[in-house]
């Protein structure tokens, strides 16, 4: 704030990954720096980690962010509503942080994120030789029965993101492309070849969402592989 933007006339938050958690987890403290008159949004790309079980029935993701709770004393800005119910843990995943932001805010993912099949459903250790090592590699290799999982994953994030719908100032761009991040490169953000909802791609969308051009941006796209603006990539 102090090398300027104290004195912003519009502000956006944003971040990729554990960025992407990151822009959740400091998005209200964010908007509060600045006057209310000024518009403050965030865009998390990427971040909505699940708390699901892996291949081998453990909750991988649950004991790495336990971890980080602990070693970075996180607790504080954790969602006291759910702490009183819940292991700090659990509250820093994202299903947990949005139920009490209050500042708009913009979700891209993807519904097969392709980190989180990798370390999330299918980590290493959770399954036996290399059953799932070329479809964590790509989606495309991946047996009927493995997309039955992936299947899964997708129901559990959309079911999770019933909250974020229901917020009438906030956005979402969920495509079932297999990927990570879309913010960061020029090739998904905005380009001849980025994946499209709507036929918008997500710099479209959060554009409308952000300058309010549009009432409502929420697109949420159907299984894999039914959208072949993911197949360019």
């Amino acid at each position: 704030m102090g090398k300027g933007m104290d004195a912003a006339e519009q502000a956006l938050l944003a971040g990729c990954s554990a960025g992407g958690l990151a822009t959740l987890l400091h998005c209200d403290d964010f908007r509060a720096r600045f006057p209310q008159e000024v518009p403050v949004k965030c865009l998390p790309d990427g971040g909505f980690f699940l708390d699901i079980k892996d291949l081998s029935g453990e909750r991988h993701m649950r004991s790495v962010f336990s971890g980080v709770v602990q070693l970075q004393n996180v607790s504080g800005v954790l969602p006291k509503r759910c702490l009183a119910k819940k292991d700090p843990a659990e509250c820093f995943f994202p299903a947990e942080l949005i139920k009490s932001i209050s500042t708009p805010t913009f979700i891209v993912n993807s519904e097969y994120d392709s980190w989180q099949i990798a370390n999330v459903v299918a980590p290493d250790g959770s399954y036996t030789g290399d059953a799932w090592t070329s479809c964590r590699d790509n989606i495309r290799n991946c047996s009927s029965e493995q997309m039955d999982v992936l299947h899964g994953f997708r129901a559990e994030l959309i079911r999770e993101l019933k909250v974020a719908e229901g917020e009438r100032e906030w956005g979402l761009f969920v495509d079932s492309c297999f990927t990570h991040c879309q913010t960061q490169s020029s090739d998904w953000w905005h380009s001849p070849t980025s994946p499209r909802l709507g036929n918008q791609t997500v710099a479209e969308a959060v554009g409308d969402w952000y300058f309010g051009r549009r009432r409502v941006v929420k697109q949420v796209d159907c299984e894999y592989p039914c959208n072949p603006t993911c197949s360019i990539q």
